[in-house]
């Protein structure tokens, strides 16, 4: 049986959606977040760094997003639902993959950190001037290399319905993620292809039943 340790509120979604795909057995385990919204150190007893999602199979465990879905891909994917096959489309699957965590992800935990610093119990006086300094990060540094990146994306799924190839693939598991979580804390109406996009996996009844089991990430 596949275990899912699953934090709240976490990546944890985009591995559940795959295992729903594929019509796996599994089960799930769920860490509450610690009122400071950080793993609990239970999970340093799963993987060291007490990161999730993290997926058990008999005695293998593997942690990172990225590299669950492609173990799922190699021993469970007899269909190829996850990964193409199509030689272009497995460029396109593979670069989008690792964006999602290379590219998108580092800009958007820092904004998360930089909007989560001015609501800390700090000085009365010390406040504004940290909300000031956060605001000229984000606005200055974080927002306009977000806008990249949402403007590449936003280019891609103008041209195509998915991210690789013809149909749904552990690429667009992998980068739903960074786009919900980015819809959550900003507004998207700038770009509809992405907001397309959101509509179709949220109607998808795998994507649906891994919500289900899960829950779908809230902005802290």
């Amino acid at each position: 049986m596949l275990l899912l340790h699953h934090l709240e509120n976490s990546r944890s979604q985009r591995i559940a959606w795959a295992l729903e795909v594929l019509k796996l057995e599994y089960e799930v385990k769920v860490y509450q977040r610690t009122s400071g919204n950080t793993a609990p150190e239970s999970l340093k007893r799963v993987h060291p760094l007490g990161h999730a999602p993290v997926l058990q199979d008999e005695e293998l465990t593997i942690a990172e997003s990225g590299a669950i879905l492609e173990f799922l891909a190699d021993e469970y994917d007899t269909s190829n639902q996850l990964r193409p096959v199509d030689k272009i489309a497995l460029r396109k699957y593979r670069y989008w993959l690792h964006f999602a965590e290379g590219s998108f992800m580092p800009l958007l935990v820092m904004m998360l950190v930089f909007r989560k610093i001015p609501t800390q119990p700090m000085p009365f006086f010390v406040k504004p001037i940290a909300k000031s300094l956060c605001n000229k990060v984000i606005d200055s540094f974080i927002m306009p290399r977000l806008e990249d990146v949402l403007a590449l994306v936003e280019k891609h799924l103008q041209a195509n319905e998915w991210f690789a190839g013809e149909a749904r693939s552990a690429a667009d598991m992998q980068m739903s993620f960074p786009l919900l979580a980015m819809r959550s804390v900003s507004a998207m109406d700038q770009y509809p292809s992405i907001e397309r996009w959101l509509q179709t996996i949220r109607k998808d009844s795998d994507y649906q039943h891994a919500v289900e089991r899960v829950g779908e990430f809230k902005a802290f």
